[in-house]
């Protein structure tokens, strides 16, 4: 199927239940982006910032930028004066420069804590006694140019979807907890991203508000990831 027919059927799924699409488009080239883009998508993701700052370059303005990848603390102020979302704060450290790097654009950057929720080493994230940790502290407490607007976890990749179904409710649970302990004022924490092609199904079953789709939207990746 073409990017335009992904994308109709995508839109006739999620539009009635309010679930934001998030076209991961890293190792796509600007040709695909831009048929996503006549189509009408506005929101697209990417995992490395070097691609993420080229192709908001090279793209309309109107577009939001997500960042969904791991983020190293030296390149923040690449993507500090566009970034719409940053879906993998993973550490205090992080937060910290985010803010200091928004300040220097006069912005408030919007964020998502990645928690851990996957059965494997190689996937990055904060623990839940972290994720709280964090809120608590004084650091974070002194911070005016971030906002904390939800959450983001990664599941296991296997086939178990039982496996899969308790990380995401386990993540779910975790969104709700922090919701009534530090943002039950703040209506911006309202967003649980979570799922992606092999997995979103059950992530909006779970109650996720954003799902990150790359190959179900641009098929297969064909070309080779680079740092």
């Amino acid at each position: 199927m073409s990017i335009v027919a992904n994308l109709t059927k995508l839109k006739a799924e999620l539009d009635p239940i309010d679930v934001c699409l998030i076209a991961v488009s890293k190792t796509k080239p600007i040709e695909a982006l831009k048929e996503a883009y006549d189509f009408g998508q506005r929101i697209f993701g990417e995992n490395q910032v070097q691609e993420l700052v080229q192709k908001a370059e090279a793209l309309p303005k109107d577009i939001d930028w997500h960042l969904v990848g791991h983020l190293q603390s030296n390149k923040v102020k690449y993507i500090a004066p566009f970034i719409s979302l940053i879906h993998s704060v993973d550490s205090l450290k992080l937060l910290v420069e985010i803010d200091k790097q928004a300040q220097k654009n006069n912005r408030v950057i919007d964020c998502l804590l990645q928690i851990y929720i996957a059965d494997e080493d190689t996937k990055y994230g904060l623990d839940f006694a972290e994720a709280i940790d964090l809120l608590r502290s004084e650091t974070y407490l002194s911070l005016k140019n971030i906002r904390i607007a939800g959450l983001m976890g990664i599941a296991t990749y296997t086939d178990n979807q039982k496996k899969i179904a308790e990380e995401f409710y386990e993540l779910r649970t975790l969104f709700k907890g922090l919701k009534d302990s530090f943002f039950k004022e703040s209506a911006y924490f309202k967003e649980l991203s979570m799922g992606m092609s092999a997995d979103y199904t059950l992530a909006i079953e779970q109650g996720s508000t954003m799902i990150r789709l790359g190959s179900t939207i641009f098929g297969e990746r064909i070309y080779k990831e680079t740092e």
